[in-house]
């Protein structure tokens, strides 16, 4: 089963609606079957050596609804999600929202969840540039922010008046303002395939399309740097928009974008203040081992011998 979902915003189906068709059921009946199945993947979980030993409640059906209610499909999506982690420590364990390096890259990028959900229930997140200066990029310490901002929203609401509510797939949009030849020579390549490859194979969320607006007139220079690297059922999602941002608002609604794109969201500097308020609040959990870091057998058996001694 892909990890990849090609279809715009806009498009008919949700994985409420496959699930319905797949089991043949009334809503009740759906309802009833992914109670048992949440209830056997969490005993899965707590017993899986390829896993840590916790997991919150929503980050799991995020993981289930991905998946269209597909148990097997949910556990391997699971396994390689951890195991990516876990290679890569640097990135998604070993963090502080409030360390010298998250500092840094908030001070001069915005990573933003936006509020509410498309008409087809996706959740939308932006990403631009505070500040332009080249010199201030450090891509490897951005990354682990952009998965700090993304770890943090997988355990919250994406609707807060509807907590049962959960999005049907990931839109993200990249504002080029700024954007030069020298942040492009500022990427490490190593960071970009575990980014991308996450996204594709490991990400909790269907991912939906990627947009990029303010798109400058080198374009072709940039995407020729960096296509190498990204996968081609990535890159098919990825729109460019060249002419104005009217474009984007073909597949993402004028009043979810903040208040400087047009929006009605509000605007960049208090959907900032939201965000880094609730990374702090989840600082604790963002930084808990429990949570993420996988304890290979041999060392669980050596700890336990180590406390008989």
């Amino acid at each position: 089963m892909s990890r990849i979902d090609g279809r715009e915003t806009g498009a008919s189906g949700t994985s409420e609606q496959l699930q319905r068709e797949q089991d043949g059921g009334t809503s009740e009946q759906v309802q009833r079957k992914q109670e048992r199945d949440l209830k056997e993947l969490l005993e899965w979980f707590r017993h899986n050596d390829k896993l840590p030993k916790e997991i919150d409640p929503l980050l799991l059906r995020r993981f289930y609804q991905c998946m269209f209610g597909d148990v097997e499909e949910t556990r391997k999506l699971m396994e390689v999600n951890y195991a990516l982690r876990n290679r890569h420590p640097h990135l998604f364990i070993r963090r502080d929202p409030l360390d010298a390096d998250s500092r840094r890259t908030f001070d001069y990028a915005n990573i933003l969840p936006l509020p509410g959900l498309t008409p087809d229930k996706c959740k939308v997140s932006l990403y631009c540039f505070r500040d332009f200066e080249a010199s201030k990029m450090h891509h490897t310490e951005d990354t682990r922010a952009f998965f700090m901002v993304s770890d943090c929203r997988f355990v919250t609401p994406d609707d807060p008046a509807n907590p049962d509510v959960l999005s049907e797939g990931e839109v993200q949009i990249f504002d080029m303002k700024g954007t030069t030849m020298r942040h492009i020579s500022r990427l490490t390549i190593s960071t970009l395939r575990a980014y991308i490859k996450f996204l594709q194979l490991a990400f909790p969320v269907r991912l939906r399309a990627i947009h990029m607006i303010n798109c400058p007139t080198y374009l072709d220079r940039i995407v020729s740097v960096v296509k190498p690297f990204i996968s081609d059922e990535v890159f098919k999602l990825i729109r460019f928009h060249t002419q104005s941002i009217d474009t984007l608002f073909e597949f993402v609604p004028r009043e979810m974008l903040p208040e400087e794109y047009g929006g009605g969201a509000g605007s960049l500097e208090a959907l900032r203040t939201h965000t880094q308020k609730a990374l702090v609040e989840h600082r604790d959990y963002l930084m808990d081992p429990d949570q993420w870091v996988v304890v290979k057998p041999e060392k669980r058996n050596e700890s336990s011998w180590r406390f008989f001694k």
